[in-house]
């Protein structure tokens, strides 16, 4: 008689191949492709070349394009890790008047702030304030819609800090802002990188706010550029498209691996034990 932890083991692995290969081809399709002489939709295995990215590097919206999404991104990141900062800061050591109601408002409006439902009023809001195709415009409606998470995450982070570290800061003459700079920042700075890069990850990849917000596609980022590759006939161009999809895709990877080398999987928020 067979065993049957091995059988259901054999049929689990049955199951669950399909499904990891769902996963994987695409990933895998991002990495041949671009390299690829012959490429196509589906994953094959030809000639190695970099003419793919040698096209991508000719075309002047591409290139410009990348320059679009590193201003974009980071004035974002900056916007958001300084507001999050002071925010964090205040909510976590001062009691005052509604504090609890604050609190419960930014989770409320985080989650819809930068939905499709409120891309209407989001709209009408920059073209009062004369935002339309300008990447201030684009920069403010991103970091409103991420800087509540943000803020609840930094705030996790400087709940943690024992209050005795502050109250020795004081009797030793610091102010306020000495306290956050000298003792919540260091001991915070996880916080800060994991906001950091959620902030980056996602303004990076954001399609919808540019393609509303703007005009110009001299301005487009990268997200909105990629759209663009198609021959004069409207046949996508499956070469570009992948070569600029794995470059596209790098900034986050290469980032990714250098927070990841450095500080492992430890974010767990406050002091490291």
């Amino acid at each position: 008689m067979k065993d049957p932890r091995r059988l259901s083991k054999v049929l689990s692995y049955i199951i669950l191949a399909p499904i990891l290969s769902f996963f994987i081809a695409p990933v895998l399709w991002l990495f041949v492709t671009p390299f690829s002489s012959r490429p196509s939709l589906f994953i094959s295995f030809s000639t190695p070349t970099l003419s793919n990215f040698a096209r991508v590097f000719q075309n002047k919206t591409a290139i410009n394009a990348f320059k679009n999404s590193v201003v974009i991104s980071v004035g974002v990141v900056l916007l958001i890790t300084v507001c999050a900062l002071f925010a964090a800061y205040v909510l976590s050591r001062h009691y005052f008047r509604g504090r609890d109601i604050l609190l419960y408002v930014l989770v409320l409006f985080s989650s819809i702030v930068t939905g499709v439902a409120a891309m209407v009023p989001i709209f009408m809001l920059n073209l009062k304030l004369g935002l339309i195709d300008r990447e201030l415009g684009v920069i403010l409606t991103m970091a409103g819609g991420m800087l509540p998470t943000s803020i609840f995450i930094l705030k996790d982070f400087f709940d943690s800090i024992p209050r005795a570290f502050e109250e020795a800061a004081f009797v030793d003459g610091s102010s306020p802002m000495q306290v956050m700079f000298r003792i919540f920042l260091p001991l915070s700075s996880k916080g800060i990188i994991v906001i950091a890069m959620l902030a980056f990850a996602q303004s990076w990849s954001n399609f919808l706010i540019p393609f509303i917000l703007f005009r110009s596609h001299m301005k487009y980022p990268v997200s909105i550029a990629i759209y663009t590759f198609f021959s004069e006939v409207g046949v996508p161009d499956i070469g570009m498209i992948s070569a600029y999809a794995l470059l596209y895709t790098a900034p986050v990877i290469v980032m990714y691996f250098l927070v990841e080398r450095k500080f492992g999987f430890s974010f767990y928020g406050g002091i490291k034990g």
